[in-house]
């Protein structure tokens, strides 16, 4: 299988172990790249909605190759998010060549790149915390609501409608939102001298150089794995914004040894993962 080597991949909001992730194209995309570094930038986890009755194979495999990637010599950085924020509690630990933080400063050749998930800049997530996981199920909620609607318009031969992607740009709610969302993101970053600022969580994808009085920062948002299918990728010097559904060259298919993993195998992974760990210390 050829697999693209690329310096940086930044991949964010997966929500394994909910319905509206897509775990299959994840994987294809995950089997197709051959990066130096794989930064999961927030919520690949929905320890929100998370339901050990609903942890489908797909799932399971992500996991599994992104530790396969780490045994293999990939650097995996771990950044929390809302929607995986039990793991603040783990923040600093460091298990062989991934490693868990809420935030990463990175220097690349020779520019300043700040990574973070994005959630500390929601007011309502991070003054009313309940009412930040009411919306979130209510979000969920819409993406299979619109899923059966999508399955009927395609049955009457008409083109698939984006319900949430309609609320994103209404211009009361929230165009107005990921806009503020850019602004102060972006202003923190010019200020703290940051030639990159790299997050997630508001499920919009883009790269825009933003200007201010003080400055430039290049602000990019790596989206999602439930509707947009991008990710980040950094290679020769700049950053590119990776569509699923229009850059890849070929269809990339599941990795035969993962094709009937069970979760015996996925146990498996992990303790061949600490041996290696420890034989190596």
């Amino acid at each position: 299988m050829f697999k693209r080597k690329i310096e940086i991949a930044v991949v964010s909001d997966v929500h394994l172990g909910t319905n509206a992730c897509h775990a299959k194209k994840l994987l294809n995309y995950l089997n197709s790249i051959e990066p130096k570094k794989l930064i999961l930038n927030g919520d690949i986890v929905d320890t929100w909605q998370f339901n050990k009755q609903h942890f489908p194979k797909q799932h399971l495999k992500v996991i599994k190759k992104i530790m396969d990637m780490a045994t293999n010599g990939i650097e995996v950085i771990y950044i929390t998010g809302n929607h995986d924020e039990l793991l603040r509690k783990f923040s600093g630990t460091t298990m062989g060549n991934i490693s868990i933080v809420d935030k990463k400063v990175l220097e690349i050749d020779g520019k300043q790149a700040w990574f973070f998930h994005g959630d500390v800049f929601d007011a309502s997530i991070k003054n009313l915390n309940w009412l930040a996981k009411l919306g979130g199920y209510g979000y969920r909620m819409l993406f299979l609501i619109n899923r059966s609607f999508n399955s009927l318009l395609l049955k009457l031969g008409k083109e698939k409608y984006s319900m949430s992607e309609k609320i994103k740009k209404s211009p009361y709610h929230g165009r107005k939102f990921i806009k503020n969302f850019e602004k102060v993101i972006s202003n923190l970053a010019i200020e703290n001298g940051y030639d990159y600022v790299i997050c997630g969580h508001i499920h919009h994808p883009k790269m825009e150089l933003k200007e201010n009085r003080s400055g430039q920062t290049l602000y990019l948002n790596s989206g999602d794995w439930i509707e947009s299918f991008t990710a980040l990728e950094y290679q020769f010097k700049r950053w590119k914004l990776y569509h699923y559904n229009k850059d890849k060259l070929a269809p990339f298919f599941v990795d035969e040894e993962v094709k009937e993993l069970q979760v015996k195998d996925l146990i498996a992974a992990i303790t061949i993962f600490k041996q290696k760990k420890y034989s190596n210390q």
